[in-house]
């Protein structure tokens, strides 16, 4: 069996010609190589001096070629020390699922870290006080055991016109959609807020849970969890019958718990690490910026 260099060297032969390649074609070659299986997963590169022998060109255009590649997520182990590796294949993406579905697990593994931190923006807190039921519960039969848990959620104001819910025919304080909202909104904030300090007395766990209200109706829901994972649904808004008690009401609201949820991972790659890291500035940002003190009564 012919050594792996050689047959990189033999392969390439035929591209490089009598001319200099340029280091979108070296990285073209080694890319097309990646995805016919010539280069495996683990499979190690010949070194920057054998590559820039191997395609008649200095290192520096070897090198632009395996930082295109990197960028790329088709290479890992990159260094000066050493030749990089080929990538194992990204893992598959998480299907998404409804979010009254999906989010508790998710919870319950942000949970097994030792300093939790969530933070949340959306139209109420329903969906994340029934998702934590999960880390709760674990927690109380001593299947979790986090030093500190650090909850920070973004809701509607009060004082806002609410895009929706809200009635079709009006909005504002006088609507009773509005006003049914708003006491669920309340509501949540309270039982949220109780469940997650009750863990200060029952298992001596650092508990902070601050809210605060967003001047605008969010058109999407966000869950930030450890700073390494972002789940992401869209509120889709529907026209509606209101319930029992507002029957000849219609309304313009939305199925939250139904909202299919994507996950975005630090871990699956360059593009989900930039959203992680782009979503939780963008929370930041709001939290220090145009959002108040949200006031439940």
């Amino acid at each position: 069996m012919q050594p792996f260099g050689f047959r990189v060297r033999e392969e390439m032969a035929t591209v490089v010609g009598s001319r200099r390649s340029t280091p979108e074609e070296i990285a073209d070659s080694l890319r097309e190589r990646i995805r016919d299986g010539r280069l495996k997963a683990g499979d190690r590169l010949p070194t920057q001096a054998e590559l820039a022998d191997e395609f008649g060109v200095e290192r520096g255009a070897v090198r632009q070629a395996l930082r295109a590649l990197q960028s790329d997520g088709l290479l890992s182990n990159v260094s000066k020390g050493s030749p990089p590796r080929i990538a194992e294949p990204e893992p598959a993406w998480r299907e998404p699922q409804p979010t009254m579905v999906g989010l508790g697990p998710r919870l319950t593994e942000a949970f097994s870290a030792r300093h939790v931190r969530v933070d949340a923006v959306c139209l109420t807190a329903e969906t994340m006080m029934l998702g934590l039921g999960e880390p709760l519960r674990a927690i109380h039969e001593g299947r979790l055991g986090p030093e500190s848990i650090d909850v920070r959620v973004l809701l509607p104001s009060r004082d806002i016109d609410l895009a929706f819910p809200t009635s079709v025919e009006g909005s504002g304080d006088g609507d009773p959609v509005h006003q049914r909202w708003l006491m669920m909104r309340n509501a949540q904030v309270q039982v949220l807020r109780h469940n997650l300090r009750a863990l200060r007395a029952t298992h001596g766990i650092d508990v902070s849970v601050t809210f605060r209200a967003l001047p605008f109706t969010p058109p999407v829901k966000l869950y930030l969890l450890n700073g390494r994972e972002a789940l992401i649904a869209y509120y889709m808004v529907t026209r509606r019958a209101a319930d029992d008690d507002m029957a000849s009401q219609e309304m313009f609201d939305v199925l939250g718990t139904q909202a299919l949820l994507f996950s975005f991972e630090q871990e699956t790659g360059r593009r989900d690490a930039a959203f992680v890291e782009q979503s939780q500035k963008w929370f930041d940002a709001l939290w220090s910026t145009v959002t108040s003190e949200l006031t439940p009564e």
